[in-house]
């Protein structure tokens, strides 16, 4: 909604897909730290068993400590390229982990480092929050059409959201922190309304990240 009113974004998990292709350095760390089984037969990654071992086995900040350095460096670039061509620009950076990253980062000591210190590199943050169950409804009806209702039962599925949300830093926590909240719990229509709202806002302070 925000690109379509004329604010460049970029989406944190595209750069991370993009960085764990096969040649590119998160490849190589990824397959040296978690073993050839989470290559395929096509030679990309396993990204199921990856997340297995992930999210299930207790290696998920060893997976981003490899996955979002390089991926911030990106971000920083992208930045860069868009303030360069228009001062005034509205960068919107989608991400589901910033919070996470930081609370990582700070639990491995790294307090000085560009992990550490989002509000170094990120002017607003916009929490866009809906309640869990129906976060975890909506991830279910998403991977359910994805799957063509085959393989994967709803149970499994709804397991799998269920301890994602558990390696998440809560919404009550991150509004805090936020400048802004979208609340997502209602349709779209009532979504871009808000949206629509927000948007002069961010227009009116998008030149003033100097100060």
């Amino acid at each position: 909604m925000l690109r379509e009113l004329g604010a460049q974004v970029v989406e944190s998990d595209a750069l991370g897909r993009t960085l764990m292709e096969p040649g590119q350095p998160a490849f190589v760390e990824i397959v040296r730290a978690f073993g050839p089984d989470v290559v395929g037969p096509d030679g990309r990654l396993n990204r199921a068993r990856l997340a297995d071992l992930a999210f299930r086995h207790g290696r998920l900040q060893e997976l981003n400590a490899i996955v979002h350095p390089p991926v911030i460096e990106l971000q920083i670039r992208w930045m860069n390229e868009v303030f360069g061509h228009d001062p005034k620009a509205i960068a919107v950076i989608e991400s589901a982990l910033i919070f996470e990253v930081v609370r990582d980062a700070r639990a491995r000591g790294e307090k000085g480092s560009v992990l550490a210190g989002w509000r170094k590199r990120i002017d607003r943050i916009i929490v866009v929050t809906a309640p869990d169950e129906l976060k975890i409804s909506r991830y279910a009806a998403r991977i359910k059409a994805s799957d063509g209702g085959n393989g994967i039962s709803l149970m499994a599925i709804e397991g799998d959201a269920r301890n994602r949300l558990a390696h998440q830093v809560p919404d009550a926590e991150k509004i805090a922190e936020a400048d802004y909240v979208l609340d997502n719990s209602g349709d779209i229509a009532s979504l871009r309304a808000q949206v629509t709202v927000l948007w002069p806002r961010l227009q009116a302070e998008s030149n003033k990240s100097g100060q």
